[in-house]
């Protein structure tokens, strides 16, 4: 319940983000459902970076309902929404990251400021938890500041962090990162990168000579790559994605930051477009604040305003 408070909390921040209240309140102003009330609706998801595919989706089905006459009250049109919703954050592969190999080699991408070297932390601190064997790899060469705070994270967590000297060549650092998990029987082997080059044509080249080097360390690898997002930048967040999940081979999402005012329809519309899975979201600074994300408690969360004025039903199993 207290994770559940806390997402819910960052989903109704309170003005434009408040997706829940907005949509109730536009619901509230009207006796039927007409264009008017349709228009108010597409801009307050559109607003919340809900994304228009999910949009013009939801707007169709609730324009066909009202044609047969199946719909009338406006504060029951969030069922849709909510099981559209559902339906489309829930993939396979969400809600976690599974071990499938011994060790399991997770490269974690994405620009610099999403809390990407933080995100390594956490995820080292989850598994650590669960009895496993967690090697870092300091793959982040390029900014001073990426090693020392995995190094921090290391010494907190007790998992050993393989590091060569600034600048060094970040596919060396995931070679000896591959050689040194497999010697120490590691279950997991998380390989922080760069998230800045001179262009993106090098960011990406980067990486791809990172895993090919992971690859023939140990074959295979890397079993997963994991983009980490910062909700809170929503069309940014979308165009990281594009480039990444083009580039760089994203099996699986992270979205951080989910405590603050941030627009909650981000995750929708990054799941509707790039079809992967969201594997974690953050929704805080300290180690238990990243999460595997539960699909169900996100919509109710993202729905809570709009689910009491319609005396909730509807977009999940309870």
């Amino acid at each position: 319940m207290g994770f559940f408070t806390r997402l819910l909390g960052g989903l109704s921040g309170g003005g434009s983000s408040d997706l829940g209240r907005r949509l109730a309140g536009a619901a509230q102003g009207h006796a039927r459902i007409d264009s008017q009330l349709l228009e108010e609706v597409e801009e307050i998801l559109i607003t919340a970076d809900m994304g228009p595919a999910v949009t013009r989706r939801f707007l169709q089905t609730v324009d066909n309902e009202v044609r047969h006459n199946r719909l009338t009250d406006p504060t029951r049109m969030w069922q849709i929404l909510r099981d559209d919703v559902l339906r489309t954050v829930t993939r396979p592969g969400s809600g976690g990251l599974t071990l499938s190999a011994s060790p399991t080699v997770v490269m974690v991408v994405g620009v610099n400021g999403v809390g990407k070297t933080t995100t390594i932390g956490k995820l080292a601190a989850h598994f650590t938890r669960s009895g496993k064997k967690v090697v870092l790899a300091a793959g982040d060469t390029f900014r001073a500041a990426a090693g020392e705070q995995l190094s921090l994270w290391g010494q907190k967590l007790g998992v050993d962090v393989i590091r060569q000297p600034d600048g060094a060549d970040a596919a060396a650092v995931a070679f000896d990162a591959c050689q040194a998990a497999v010697a120490r029987g590691a279950d997991l082997l998380l390989v922080d990168t760069a998230g800045r080059l001179h262009t993106n044509v090098n960011l990406m080249a980067e990486l791809e000579k990172v895993q090919r080097v992971i690859g023939k360390a140990i074959p295979g690898a890397p079993h997963e790559v994991l983009l980490v997002l910062d909700a809170n930048t929503g069309q940014n967040a979308l165009s990281q994605a594009a480039s990444f999940c083009a580039g760089a081979g994203v099996t699986g999402l992270v979205l951080t930051k989910m405590d603050s005012s941030a627009r909650g329809g981000v995750l929708v519309n990054l799941v509707e477009t790039y079809r992967k899975p969201v594997r974690f979201i953050g929704v805080g600074e300290g180690a238990d604040d990243l999460r595997p994300f539960d699909a169900e408690a996100y919509v109710a969360a993202l729905f809570a305003s709009a689910a009491d004025a319609g005396g909730g039903g509807g977009g999940g199993k309870g």
